[in-house]
C-alpha cells in the first residue's frame, strides 16, 4: 500500500517549512489570501521557495482570483501548483501558467462532491461555518464517510478539521489517500507548529 500523503499549508517561516520537508511532507502551502492570518506576501513567499530548493513541490492558494491575479504573484516567486477557491474551470489557468491547478470544493452531503472535472487535482473539506470570511483554514469538519465509494474523476486530498489526533480516523472513514492540514499544526491562528506538524506526518502515515 503506497504512503499516504501529506500537505502541511499555510508556511510562513522557515523552521515550519523545514519540519515539514524534513518529516516527510510531500507538499507545502503557500496561501495568498489577504483575509487569512496564513498570508504571506509574493516576496515572503519568494524566499521560501528559494529555501525550499526543489525538495517538494510548492502549492499556492488562491481564492476568487482573476488570471491577472495569479501572474501578479507568478511574476515575483515560483510555484509547482495552483489551489484555487471559487473557480469552477481549470483547463484555461493550466493553459496560461502551464502549472496543475487543484480546485477547493467544499462539501456537507454527497451531493456536493464533483462529479466531473478538468482540474488536476481536487481538495475536499468541509463548507464553511455560517459568518466565516474565508473559504477555508477555519478548522471545520464534515460527515467523512460520505467519501467512501465516491467515484472521483481526479485525484483527490481531505481537508478540514483534521489534527494529529484525529487523521487516521479520518483517513479510515474517508478512504483518502491524501491530507491537507494547516490550522491543526498551529500554536496559534497562522503560527506552525514545528512538533505538530510532525506528529500529524507521522500520524497520517501510521494511519
Amino acid at each position: 500500500m503506497a504512503a499516504i500523503r501529506v500537505k502541511i499549508c499555510g508556511i510562513r517561516d522557515i523552521p515550519a517549512l523545514d519540519a515539514a520537508v524534513d518529516a516527510g511532507a510531500d507538499w507545502i502551502g503557500l496561501q495568498f489570501f489577504a483575509r487569512s492570518p496564513r498570508c504571506v506576501d509574493p516576496k515572503t513567499a519568494a524566499s521560501l521557495y528559494r529555501h525550499l530548493r526543489g525538495r517538494i513541490p510548492a502549492v499556492g492558494l488562491f481564492v476568487d482570483p482573476t488570471e491577472d491575479d495569479i501572474a501578479r504573484v507568478l511574476a515575483t516567486t515560483r510555484l509547482d501548483i495552483l489551489q484555487l477557491y471559487g473557480v469552477t474551470g481549470a483547463e484555461e489557468i493550466q493553459r496560461r501558467f502551464g502549472l496543475p491547478v487543484w480546485l477547493a470544493h467544499g462539501v456537507a452531503t454527497t451531493t456536493d462532491l464533483p462529479v466531473t472535472t478538468d482540474a488536476a487535482g481536487l481538495v475536499i473539506e468541509a463548507k464553511p461555518p455560517p459568518g466565516s470570511d474565508r473559504p477555508g483554514g477555519n478548522g471545520a469538519r464534515f460527515d467523512w464517510t460520505i467519501l467512501r465509494g465516491w467515484a472521483a474523476s481526479a485525484p483527490w486530498m481531505l481537508a478540514g478539521g483534521l489534527t494529529p489526533r484525529n487523521v487516521g480516523e479520518a483517513l479510515d472513514a474517508s478512504g483518502a489517500d491524501a491530507v491537507d492540514v494547516s490550522s491543526g499544526v498551529e500554536r496559534a491562528p497562522g503560527e506552525k507548529d514545528p512538533d505538530l506538524i510532525r506528529a500529524f506526518i507521522a500520524a497520517a502515515r501510521a494511519g
